[in-house]
């Protein structure tokens, strides 16, 4: 088979990964299609399907009549949600299409290769198109790619989607990416903000982004990896593999560090975005406009104040009887 023929030369190992790059190796062989899609209902059910089930349904991700475009990069975590998509289809759950789609930005051939050969063997029809954006961002932003490179394979994404009809795009974002985005925002933008299970696009009028593994830890994502055999592409990046701080490698071990003061500290950061109380923060922003507790300072009273009476109206006749501010 062609992928053992990659695995051999190295190519679908380490070969091609850039430095500081996490290898993900296989466990064992190759396992056979079959056996692949029986375990996301069975030996990974609990961890993998459910959890995907559950964010479709909480954030209400899906309607009849949806069109998905689901962006595979071909790393671990949009392969397997191609996978997971496919069993959604078949349980006929949801009246939707859904299309697979990659923009091949300026990858080593071997890599695409790679991708391709895993993509046949997990039948997953991919429709690969290419974009040369490592050449792009490699001329206008050489040291600070990252987020300019993924800003505009977005948007090639989306027009893509547009292209084929689709009226929503599915990225592979899981559950410990969404935490440490909420730490990456709090100790190196200044602002408290999470990853979104699902955005309106602002560019692109009636396209949605959706992140179905928005419940899916990542640890239980390269356990399903390493079982099925597959060799997922590493690090791909031809352009900033050498340069990139470590980031969300540092917030990881701060996670796990933190751990041994709070074992749930992972799940008290998600629910901090859920239960944020805009009664204790100083100010914040909504649709471009900022704001500050002080708007409406006045106008909030505790219920004591309520009950007894006493309101801005009251405090301002007060004031004024007592000539205005006083020590």
């Amino acid at each position: 088979m062609e992928q053992e023929g990659l695995r051999d030369s190295g190519i679908a190992g380490p070969g091609l990964s850039g430095p500081g790059c996490e290898i993900i190796e296989p466990e064992g062989p190759l396992k056979s299609l079959r056996e692949i899609e029986r375990s996301l209902t069975k030996t990974y059910k609990k961890d993998l399907w459910s959890k995907f089930v559950q964010a479709i349904n909480d954030y209400e991700m899906l309607k009849p009549g949806d069109k998905v475009a689901v962006a595979i990069s071909g790393g671990k975590d949009s392969m397997l949600m191609a996978k997971l998509f496919q069993e959604l289809k078949r349980h006929k759950k949801y009246p939707f299409e859904v299309v697979f789609i990659s923009m091949d930005p300026g990858y080593h051939p071997e890599i695409r290769r790679l991708m391709e050969e895993n993509c046949r063997h997990l039948g997953i029809p991919l429709d690969i198109f290419e974009k040369n954006v490592f050449e792009s961002i490699e001329k206008i932003a050489a040291d600070y790619p990252c987020y300019l490179c993924a800003k505009m394979r977005r948007g090639i994404l989306y027009k893509k989607a547009q292209e084929l009809g689709c009226n929503k795009v599915a990225l592979g974002h899981h559950h410990d990416d969404v935490i440490e985005t909420t730490l990456l925002n709090l100790f190196f933008q200044g602002t408290f903000g999470t990853m979104m299970p699902k955005l309106k696009s602002t560019n692109f009028p009636g396209m949605e982004l959706i992140r179905p593994m928005y419940y899916i830890r990542e640890k239980d994502i390269l356990r399903f990896t390493q079982f099925s055999g597959i060799w997922p592409l590493n690090c791909a990046c031809m352009v900033a593999a050498k340069r990139t701080s470590n980031r969300r490698y540092e917030l990881k071990a701060l996670l796990e560090s933190l751990k041994t003061m709070n074992p749930d500290v992972e799940k008290c950061l998600f629910h901090a975005a859920e239960n944020v109380d805009m009664g204790t923060v100083l100010g914040w922003r909504r649709d471009g406009v900022k704001h500050t507790f002080l708007d409406t300072y006045e106008e909030r009273l505790p219920k004591s104040w309520r009950e007894a009476g006493v309101g801005a109206e009251t405090q301002e006749m007060d004031d004024k009887n007592m000539g205005g501010d006083q020590e």
